[in-house]
């Protein structure tokens, strides 16, 4: 029986020659760290130094994801990942009505300064590269972290990371938007302008796919929906005024990595092929840096099974292969318990001690672009090109990403492709080890990590103290000034860093905000 790939083309037993499609060596696949970079972005990749190995991690309060990242140093993580609980992400204090029951869920609670601060306590903030999970108000976390940098001595121009900022995607597929696409896409052009100045070494933007493609997007769909994206960035920072050369190197992307290793290899070379001719042709980008597609991989939360979770170490351990043969430059490996709840501290040593096994037990790093030339590879890139050109032209005829978001293009493509996935789950035509077939009959107990209801009081605690201690006119005056250049032109993260540094909090922040530009509701739910 024929095999098809996630994008649904079919796979041939045996690839020859004949399988490449206009296949010219010397354009499309070239030398690693050339141009188009299909081989990859550096000329050495991992034959110098190996990725980075970069853990998301975060829960509860600051005080408990401070303990857990520090562990995760001492175990050889090389960058921090935060992950931030809903209320946050949504721009909510934590004793906000709406927060109640989400306090710390699925990242940490951060409601002011205060607790970034005893997030980064005892962290030298300009020794470490830190990437945040933030996207509608990543303005405002990144700040926060650019404060307590400054509290340590560290020159902002020193600190290294990334925000991820890509609200886009929000609309697409999660969910965590706050303001409208416009306001939005103006709050991002804004980080680009702040970072160009004050933070250099700053990774502006990590435009994700990976979240589309946990919401059911193949392969082809998680690349296209996600340069598309990209490319409504670029033309919004050269609208603004921008010189592409001037913020293009500091964009960063984001993408799953399933266990299809063949295919996973495949999208991320499509990837970068594609990507480097946009930025060449359509915006005429002249730095090198500009035309590079750099991405960091997560490997697939939606492959886990609570079934038999420790069959996910199996998995996690085949797909963060499948990032590293497709030369990812930062990796996060899930812990095998995260369909259950949250990962315990063996389980998060265990999943980065996947990714040291890649790097130090095999050979995939004594060579650059192990694939070059595999005629299966080049021929599913070259298909997965096809694919998702095909898809970024369609979002280009309803008027570019923006537009084909409010006609609910993207998000009704993707939930075609879930729906067949899951179909195909439930007939058994997709295998899904010890869920659909090889089922234990009975499954021992298995304990985790939960978080403590008592953390919502104790931040709502912490809360009522500091705007009991804080100067409230000058927290009054600095968010008057933030109204203003929200109201006007001028780029909001300066007014916004006063405010958050007189101790205003990212709720009261963030609803100053939506008074200003308004809270998006989707077209769909009338």
């Amino acid at each position: 029986m024929a095999r098809h790939s996630e994008s649904g083309r079919p796979i041939e037993t045996v690839y020859g020659p004949d399988a490449l499609r206009d296949w010219d060596a010397a354009e499309k696949l070239g030398e690693p760290g050339a141009y188009p970079f299909t081989r990859g972005v550096y000329p050495s990749m991992y034959t110098g130094r190996p990725w980075t190995m970069r853990q998301y991690a975060g829960f509860g309060t600051a005080t408990e994801s401070n303990a857990r990242y520090k562990q995760l140093i001492e175990h050889g993580t090389t960058g921090l990942s935060v992950a931030f609980d809903l209320p946050t992400q949504m721009g909510h204090d934590s004793d906000a009505p709406i927060a109640h029951g989400e306090v710390g869920k699925v990242g940490v609670a951060i409601d002011s300064v205060d607790d970034m601060r005893v997030l980064f306590d005892g962290i030298p903030l300009g020794e470490v590269s830190t990437s945040m999970t933030i996207n509608a108000p990543a303005a405002l976390l990144l700040l926060l972290y650019q404060l307590v940098a400054e509290e340590q001595g560290v020159d902002p121009a020193r600190l290294t990371g990334t925000v991820q900022n890509d609200v886009l995607k929000e609309y697409i597929a999660r969910g965590t938007y706050i303001f409208p696409p416009k306001p939005s896409l103006r709050l991002i052009a804004d980080i680009f302008r702040y970072c160009r100045a004050e933070l250099p070494r700053w990774n502006t933007i990590s435009i994700s796919g990976y979240h589309m493609a946990e919401a059911g997007a193949t392969p082809a769909q998680e690349i296209a929906f996600t340069l598309a994206d990209g490319i409504q960035y670029v033309r919004t920072a050269v609208a603004a005024g921008m010189d592409v050369d001037d913020f293009a190197p500091r964009l960063s992307f984001f993408f799953v990595a399933r266990t299809t290793i063949l295919e996973e290899v495949a999208k991320f070379r499509a990837a970068r092929r594609i990507w480097a001719r946009v930025m060449k042709e359509e915006f005429g980008a002249e730095n090198p840096k500009s035309l590079m597609l750099r991405f960091h991989t997560q490997t697939a939360g939606v492959q886990l099974t609570a079934q038999q979770p420790e069959v996910n170490l199996a998995r996690v351990t085949v797909q963060g292969l499948a990032a590293v043969l497709g030369g990812t430059q930062s990796l996060h490996t899930n812990a095998f318990d995260e369909a259950i709840a949250l990962p315990t501290d063996k389980s998060a040593r265990l999943a980065l001690r996947t990714q040291q096994v890649l790097a130090y037990e095999t050979d995939v790093t004594a060579t650059v672009d192990p694939f070059a030339g595999s005629y299966v590879v080049e021929s599913m890139t070259d298909d997965v090109e096809a694919a998702a050109l095909e898809l970024m032209e369609q979002v280009e005829q309803r008027g570019g990403a923006v537009e084909a978001i409010e006609q609910g293009f993207q998000k009704n493509q993707i939930e075609r492709s879930a729906y067949a996935v899951a179909q195909e789950q439930e007939s058994g035509a997709r295998v899904v080890v010890g869920v659909n077939r090889f089922a234990g009959a009975r499954e021992e107990p298995y304990g985790s990590l939960r978080v403590d209801p008592a953390i919502e009081r104790q931040q709502a605690d912490r809360l009522s103290r500091l705007r009991a201690e804080r100067d409230q006119g000058a927290v009054d005056a600095a968010l008057d000034g933030l109204r203003k250049a929200a109201e006007g032109g001028d780029n909001v993260l300066y007014p916004m860093k006063d405010a958050l540094r007189a101790r205003a909090t990212v709720g009261e922040v963030c609803n100053l905000l939506r008074e200003v530009w308004g809270a998006y509701v989707p077209s769909d739910v009338f």
